[in-house]
């Protein structure tokens, strides 16, 4: 059952830019919240700066990266990984973007801008392909 993955879940220690014991990372840390029973793949980077939040149950595949800021393109807004959604893994969310509750982002997909509740979305960019409850043919 779910349930017991995280029985004994605890907040991971946090240090800035330095590697959490399930090897991802965080600069600006003190941008970061992190919800409970959250499950960050290996080797993602979280970029906080201007403020990502991370809801209760959300799972990040391994190799992501998160942005609140883009010194490409100068942008920067508030991330947020709203309750239960997931994202796959190589997938990058850039800064300003919400991703809804239960939403699955694809694998190796872009985030450019919002994504709504319930949805499966993936691609560059990514694109809302069909709602979590549609069959599937």
């Amino acid at each position: 059952m779910e349930q017991n993955r995280f029985a004994n879940w605890k907040y991971p220690q946090i240090e800035e830019g330095k590697l959490t014991k399930y090897n991802w990372v965080v600069q600006n840390k003190d941008g970061l919240q992190l919800g409970f029973a959250t499950d960050i793949g290996a080797f993602s980077y979280i970029n906080a700066k201007y403020g990502v939040v991370i809801e209760d149950e959300v799972q990040i595949g391994s190799h992501c990266s998160i942005y609140s800021v883009s010194t490409i393109d100068n942008k920067q807004g508030k991330v947020v990984l709203k309750k239960n959604c997931k994202i796959g893994s190589h997938s990058t969310v850039l800064p300003n973007v919400t991703i809804g509750e239960n939403s699955i982002i694809g694998a190796n997909s872009l985030v450019i801008s919002d994504i709504p509740d319930n949805v499966v979305a993936f691609g560059v960019p990514a694109k809302i392909i069909r709602g979590i409850d549609d069959e599937t043919k």
